[in-house]
C-alpha cells in the first residue's frame, strides 16, 4: 500500500443481527433448544453492539459543540442515543437522526 492510497477503515464483523437457525427436518431428543440459543445470541449481540457504541461515542462528549459539529455530530443526538433501550441499535438510530438533521438543514 502506498502513501497515496486512502486508508481503509476496518469493517465491523458483526454489524448485522444474527440470523435465526434453520429449522431441522427432524427432531432428535438430544437436540438443543434452537430458539433459546438464538435468543441468547441476539441478546449478546445487542449488548456488544451497545458497548461498541459507547466506546466510539462516549469520549466525543468531551469535545465542545463546534468540534462535534465539524465531525457531523450533535451533543443532544449522542446523549439521546445513549439513553435508548438496549433492544434499539443506537448506532443505526444515531445515523438515521443525523440524516434527518441534514435533510432539515438543506430545506
Amino acid at each position: 500500500m502506498s502513501q497515496y492510497e486512502p486508508l481503509r477503515q476496518p469493517q465491523p464483523t458483526a454489524s448485522k443481527r444474527p440470523a435465526p437457525p434453520p429449522r431441522p427436518d427432524f427432531y432428535m431428543p438430544a437436540m438443543p433448544p434452537l430458539g433459546l440459543i438464538h435468543a441468547l445470541e441476539t441478546k449478546w449481540w445487542e449488548y456488544r453492539r451497545r458497548q461498541q457504541f459507547r466506546q466510539r461515542f462516549l469520549h466525543l462528549l468531551a469535545y465542545d459543540d463546534h468540534m462535534l459539529e465539524d465531525m457531523g455530530h450533535c451533543r443532544e443526538d449522542i446523549l439521546w442515543a445513549l439513553r435508548l433501550p438496549l433492544k434499539d441499535d443506537a448506532t443505526e438510530a444515531l445515523m438515521c437522526r443525523r440524516a434527518m438533521r441534514k435533510v432539515q438543514q438543506r430545506s
